[in-house]
């Protein structure tokens, strides 16, 4: 019997937020890391994540919750360049140094 998606869901967002590796899954969630995983690459090849991320956004915005003048990079997903042509260019398509 297929695992309930919501189960699922739940387990991912954990792997994911906390430090644990997919093979670390704690058993509380009623799901294989292996059911976790598969889904997860799944979903991910279906558009899953960034359709949550656009309807989240919608919402937090339409309730006018989101401030859309500001924004912010973690260099822990965005990876520094240190060529000063690379960073000109990024100066350049953000619209100024």
């Amino acid at each position: 019997m297929p695992v309930a998606d919501r189960k699922v869901f739940c387990a991912i967002v954990y792997a994911l937020t906390a430090p644990c590796a997919w093979q670390k899954l704690p058993p509380c969630f009623g799901v294989s890391p292996a059911t976790a995983h598969r889904r997860f690459a799944a979903w991910t090849r279906a558009g899953l994540w960034q359709r949550l991320h656009g309807e989240v956004l919608d919402r937090l915005g339409g309730a006018g919750v989101v401030d859309w003048s500001a924004a912010l990079l973690d260099s822990a997903s965005v990876r520094a360049k240190r060529c000063p042509y690379v960073l000109r260019q990024a100066a350049d398509v953000a619209g100024g140094w």
